[in-house]
């Protein structure tokens, strides 16, 4: 077999695509997109600065279009990734779980299970179903205070 630039280009839109697989960020499919989309530039016999230049451009266009397009696709509607700590969640309402493998008191914030102190009394123990309102995050503790009984409340939030 002969390895000419256009299969080498192939291979790492190959290996760059199946890398993918481990990451799920779609920036690696974009990659090898671009790279296949190179092995075209290699397959007409332009040289390698323009091979460079080509997966340059290529991932230019296909990295952005990946992340806005693509990417929303397989992401679960209303879940912001990358979004936990920064204050987005800051006043709303969530309602505590306990988790299975600890009993630990917890509220769920995008999917992933907080561990939760209250504010003002440091309490870590309330039982399951609890209203508390979240205020921040001290490590990956929720700071939270108790919230009223009131159930018709603006922000509530409550995954299972």
């Amino acid at each position: 077999m002969d390895w000419n630039p256009a299969f080498i280009w192939l291979v790492l839109a190959l290996l760059l695509g199946l890398a993918e697989l481990t990451s799920g960020g779609m920036v690696l499919l974009a990659l090898a997109s671009a790279a296949a989309l190179t092995a075209i530039i290699a397959w007409i016999g332009l040289g390698l600065s323009w091979q460079l230049l080509g997966m340059g451009i290529f991932s230019g266009l296909m990295v952005p279009l990946a992340i806005r397009v693509i990417r929303p696709w397989f992401s679960p509607r209303g879940v912001a990734y990358g979004t936990t700590g920064t204050g987005v969640d800051k006043g709303r309402v969530f309602t505590t779980l306990k988790r299975d493998f600890d009993g630990a008191t917890s509220i769920k914030v995008n999917g992933d299970f907080f561990r939760i102190r209250v504010a003002d009394r440091g309490q870590i123990d309330l039982p399951a179903g609890t209203r508390v309102t979240f205020m921040s995050f001290d490590g990956t503790t929720a700071i939270v205070r108790m919230t009223s009984s009131n159930p018709d409340a603006t922000h509530q939030h409550s995954e299972h």
